[in-house]
């Protein structure tokens, strides 16, 4: 298995730091997160006025 940061190899039997394989690439994972480097992608919105959802569906359909 390889660290998903510095791609170096690693194990994941008694490393504290798995999947990573250092304290220094678990910190560098965490700082994409807090300055927004990963993103979760956001859920499609529904148009409140028609009632409609973006894949076409309506609210009563879907009761």
């Amino acid at each position: 298995m390889n660290c998903p940061i510095c791609e170096k190899p690693t194990t994941w039997k008694d490393n504290p730091y798995r999947p990573f394989c250092s304290e220094k690439c678990q910190d560098r994972d965490l700082g994409n997160w807090l300055t927004e480097n990963y993103a979760v992608p956001e859920l499609e919105e529904t148009n409140i006025e028609s009632g409609v959802w973006e894949s076409g569906v309506s609210e009563s359909e879907n009761s």
